[in-house]
């Protein structure tokens, strides 16, 4: 069976949470739950690594503007993710060439993370931070789950995540002017930093 359909789906849950994708991925695989994980995301030192900064990130998250700042940092860090998990994937499986998966993976990741900063975006604009909380607690819950969906039924995962893709860049296209007023108080910020 190919496992195109898992990279999809990894390649989706990456642009969202990297790190979450990796350290699932690699407890799985480690606790004998599954053999489609390449064992170099088995090793323990990836998963101290991966857990240390999926804990970061699970703060950094949740801060309104922190999680802006972190995104952006993690515009390169989630879509090279996706590309390195789909090419592990890939080579494990030996029913895929790894540089198609890398760009299956890594392009699903970079789209998928565009819609989460995005999303974002127009979310910050709201003055309570409780929906960052909310969006960003439903954010880690929907990467948990489909990853480990997608480890036992990876076609069903990747029609989940292709459906959630897809109505997430409904969703940006939809709060475009929310996201335009985000960037404009942004700048606004910085030009008065800037001349202060």
């Amino acid at each position: 069976m190919s496992v195109l359909p898992l990279i999809f789906t990894s390649g989706w849950a990456s642009g969202v949470n990297a790190y979450a994708v990796v350290l699932l991925l690699g407890l799985f695989g480690a606790t004998g739950l599954t053999d489609e994980v390449p064992a170099s995301l088995q090793r323990t030192d990836v998963l101290i690594v991966v857990g240390a900064l999926f804990l970061c990130e699970a703060v950094a998250d949740k801060i309104p503007y922190v999680d802006t700042v972190w995104d952006s940092v993690h515009t390169v860090v989630r879509p090279l993710a996706g590309a390195v998990v789909g090419a592990l994937l890939a080579g494990e499986s030996g029913s895929l060439p790894e540089l198609a998966a890398g760009a299956v993976g890594g392009s699903t990741a970079l789209v998928s993370h565009l819609v989460k900063a995005g999303t974002r975006m127009a979310i910050n604009t709201s003055p309570e931070p409780v929906s960052n909380v909310l969006m960003s607690t439903a954010e880690d819950l929907g990467v948990a789950g489909i990853v480990v969906f997608a480890l036992f039924h990876p076609v069903a995962a990747a029609v989940i995540a292709g459906i959630l893709l897809a109505a997430g860049i409904a969703t940006v296209f939809f709060l475009a002017t929310r996201i335009r007023r985000f960037l404009r108080r942004r700048t606004r910020r910085r030009a008065v930093g800037d001349g202060g």
